[in-house]
Parts: C-alpha cells; sequence; structure tokens
C-alpha cells in the first residue's frame, strides 16, 4: 500500500486537475466529475484530495466509490483522509472495494480502519480471501512480513523450460511482478534460486529449470525490518526480494515500488525528528490543536535549555557588568556552534540510515568531524576575533576571548554533535532524535559556559 499518496503531481497539471474538480463539484456536473475520475490516476486523485475540504471530498468520493479504481484509489490516500471518507461505508460496501485490491494492500488497508470495523468486514469476505489477508496482518507492518505481496511467480525446480514459459503465460496477470521467476525445491516450496524472465527465454525448452536458475539467490526473512529490506534492495539493484519465513518456505516478496514508499516514509520522518516537530508524517494534514500538542514536547527541550541558559548568564553576571561587550558576542557563540552540531549529527544521521558509516570506526569518524570542527573553529574565530578588536568596545584582550570562544564552541559542538547519534545507535534509540532541539540546546549552554570561563580568565574578571 502506497500510504500516503506519495507520488505528486508536477507543475501546473495538479492545480488545472484540482481546479476543475472543484468547479465540477460545485455545479453539480456528476456525469463530467465521472469522466474526469475515470481518466486521471489514481495516484494523482489522490493528490488532489488532500487539497480539498472535508465535504468536497465526501461528495467526489461517492463518485469515486462508483468506479473500479476506487481500491487503488483509497491505497494512495494519507491514511487520515483515507479514515475519514470510509468511517461512514457499510462493511459489505467495503468488502467489495477489498476484493478488488492485491491482497497485500487490503491487509495495510485493514489494518488502518478501527479494529471493530476491520472485524466486521472481514466477518463478511470470503473464507480464502480472509485467510491471505490474515497470513499477511500477522506480521509487524515494518518488516518484510509486513510489506510483502503473495502474489509472487514461482516455479519448481523440475518443471522444464517450455513448461515454465506456459505456466508464466497463464499466471503473470495475476502476479505482483513477472520479472523475476522464483524457483522453488520439494513440497513446502523452499527458496532455491532465482531466474529472470529474460535468462528464461533465451534456454531450450527442454532444459530444467534447476540447471539454470541462480542459486544464490538473496532473500530476507518475514521479519527483517523495513529498512534492511530497502537497503538490501538499493545496494544490489534489484527490483524484487524474496521473503522467506524460518524455514526457507518461500511466502511472499517486497517489490521496489514498496520500498521507495518506505525510503520516503523513513526520510520524511527522519526531517521531522531532526527539525524537532515529531514523526508524524501526516502532521500537514492535523487540525490546529494536535498540531500544537504533537510539536509541543520537542520544544519542551529547547525551552528548558533557555532556561538552563538565563542562569548561566545570571551567574556571571558580574563579570558582563564589568564588561558589557561580552554580551553582545552570545547570540553568535551559540548560533555558529548549534549550526555545526547539526551538520555534523545530520551527516552522521543519514550515514547510519544509508549503511555509509561502519560502526566499527566510531573513533575515526569522531576525530574527522572533531578535525573540521578544529578548522572551521580557527578560521571563523580569527574572523571574530579581529571584528571582536577592532570595532567592539571593551578590553584589549575582547578578540581574543571572544575568537577563542568560537574555536572552542565549534570544536566541542562538532565532536558531541557526532559522539550523540552514534551513541544512540549503540543504545537501539532512534538516531534522529539527536538532530533535533537536544544537541543544538546543549550546545548553546555549553557555548555559553565556555565563553564565559574563557572571559573570566583572560580578563581577570
Amino acid at each position: 500500500m502506497n500510504r500516503g499518496g506519495k507520488r505528486e503531481l508536477i507543475g501546473n497539471e495538479g492545480i488545472v486537475i484540482l481546479d476543475t474538480v472543484r468547479r465540477l463539484n460545485r455545479r453539480n456536473a456528476v456525469d463530467h466529475l465521472l469522466k474526469l475520475v475515470r481518466k486521471t490516476h489514481p495516484a494523482d486523485l489522490a493528490w488532489v484530495f488532500r487539497h480539498l475540504n472535508p465535504v468536497e471530498r465526501q461528495n467526489i468520493f461517492g463518485i469515486v466509490a462508483q468506479t473500479a479504481m476506487v481500491g487503488e484509489f483509497l491505497s494512495e490516500l494519507d491514511e487520515s483522509i483515507m479514515l475519514e471518507l470510509v468511517e461512514g461505508l457499510p462493511p459489505r460496501f467495503m468488502v467489495t472495494i477489498i476484493n478488488d485490491m492485491a491482497s497485500d494492500d487490503a491487509a495495510d488497508l485493514l489494518e488502518a480502519l478501527p479494529e471493530e470495523f476491520a472485524n466486521k468486514i472481514r466477518d463478511l469476505m470470503h473464507k480464502e480471501d480472509r485467510k491471505e489477508v490474515d497470513d499477511l496482518l500477522q506480521y509487524h507492518p515494518e518488516t518484510a512480513g509486513g510489506r510483502m505481496s503473495p502474489d509472487f511467480m514461482a516455479l519448481d525446480e523440475n518443471l522444464s523450460v517450455g513448461d515454465a514459459i506456459k505456466r508464466v503465460q497463464e499466471r503473470s496477470e495475476e502476479m505482483e511482478m513477472a520479472f523475476y521467476l522464483y524457483i522453488t525445491h520439494g513440497d513446502n516450496n523452499r527458496l532455491a534460486g532465482v531466474l529472470s524472465l529474460r535468462e528464461l527465454l533465451m534456454h531450450p525448452s527442454y532444459r530444467l529449470l534447476k540447471n539454470i536458475m541462480n542459486p544464490k539467490v538473496i532473500a530476507v526473512s518475514t521479519d527483517t525490518d523495513q529498512n534492511e529490506v530497502a537497503h538490501i534492495v538499493s545496494q544490489y539493484n534489484i527490483l524484487a526480494v524474496p521473503v522467506v519465513n524460518s524455514t526457507y518456505k518461500l511466502v511472499g516478496i517486497v517489490t521496489v515500488d514498496d520500498i521507495i514508499d518506505v525510503i520516503r516514509e523513513e526520510a520524511t520522518e527522519e526531517f521531522l525528528q531532526m527539525a524537532g516537530a515529531g514523526k508524524d508524517r501526516e502532521i500537514l494534514l492535523k487540525p490546529t490543536l494536535k498540531n500544537a500538542v504533537i510539536r509541543a514536547p520537542w520544544l519542551f527541550a529547547t525551552w528548558i535549555g533557555g532556561v538552563i541558559n538565563i542562569f548561566v548568564i545570571n551567574h556571571f553576571q558580574g563579570e558582563l557588568m564589568k564588561v558589557l561587550a561580552l554580551a553582545s558576542f552570545i547570540p553568535i557563540i551559540a548560533g555558529m556552534g548549534g549550526n555545526i552540531a547539526t551538520q555534523s549529527s545530520t551527516i552522521v544521521v543519514r550515514g547510519i540510515a544509508t549503511g555509509r558509516i561502519n560502526m566499527q570506526q566510531v573513533a575515526r569518524l569522531v576525530f574527522k568531524e572533531m578535525r573540521v570542527g578544529l578548522l572551521l573553529g580557527g578560521v571563523y574565530g580569527v574572523f571574530l576575533g579581529l571584528f571582536a578588536h577592532f570595532e567592539a568596545t571593551g578590553p584589549g584582550l575582547l578578540g581574543l576571548v571572544v575568537g577563542l570562544a568560537i574555536f572552542f564552541s565549534m570544536t566541542l559542538a562538532a565532536t558531541i554533535g557526532t559522539l550523540v547519534p552514534v551513541v544512540l545507535r549503540r543504545l537501539d534509540i532512534d538516531t534522529a532524535v539527536a538532530t533535533g532541539p537536544f544537541v543544538t540546546t546543549t550546545i548553546d549552554i555549553i557555548g555559553v559556559f565556555t565563553y564565559f570561563m574563557i572571559a573570566k580568565f583572560f580578563l581577570n574578571l
């Protein structure tokens, strides 16, 4: 299921369709709306629905529900909009929609629905369809089992090429992806190898599949995390990866379109967490109050940091009274430290997520970022130190104090910004949290404290 309506329209095309839908809806031009809906791709229509108000959505969904594309359309919608549209539909009508959907999309849809409503729908489904969906629902939604499709092309290893081609011709329309043919062994359908459709067509019809298949097939288990599956697909440049259970029985495949969804969802969550806005991918669709509630706890960390900074500054109030010029450099020292810490954390978080960072060589990574902090801290320390010396009114050593403060602040910030996500990774905590308010707030406090300590030492305050 494409959770979240990911495929967005480009340019003015989406706006044109949106304006047309709204205009036809105002005129109650049902026939014209029906024609437009049938001509529009479900993913594009899902994008349009994101920009309609609730009344418009309900009116136009009544038209979409008359088409054969309603199941695919629901699978493209943002979850909150989908729930809003189907909550009033009778369970029997939902069964007719689900029956036309791919089993993995149907499982995702049922999983998103309230449990009581989903159970009513399941009770009305055909026994075979319900079993197929229930088999998928037993897996965690963020694992290979939760992402896989059970509609794959599997062939016994003892089939000849000619018989295999006939099977492909008979069943390819039902399958999720027939580019890869998975070869199984024995009555328990254990995964034995893989064969591309192109390779199959290149061999004579009498040859057996077990003699031409590739036995070194890359597979994942049902409980493999979806991020690991995405990493495998991207690393080996494959269009699908087979999923096996504990006995190595082939139970499904995860296709590249689902992997793209995983990558986009994870990237969205990480960006939101790094910005200190929670991890709800649908935050834009939330009401104002819910939006504020989601973001409030993250901002609380910044608030706490600010309060601590107040105590730090008050502690050095005597020094500030003696040299008022010190106060004017607090924002830039805190800001430069916070920025380089965010840079380092972001680089490390994305490196961990994409597998580009070797967790066995953490020390090398930390020292590298520390050297970057030393270099940039030295450059900006000289710049700001010279500025403070020639432009600011204060003691003669003010330029040295400010320069050293920037130098130490940026060096410490780059080091801490690298260490925090690495430590969180070791503790199996989401590393994206590191780049939010927690690191920047900590660096602000350390930067200001370091600044005053240096000033106290060099200016004899």
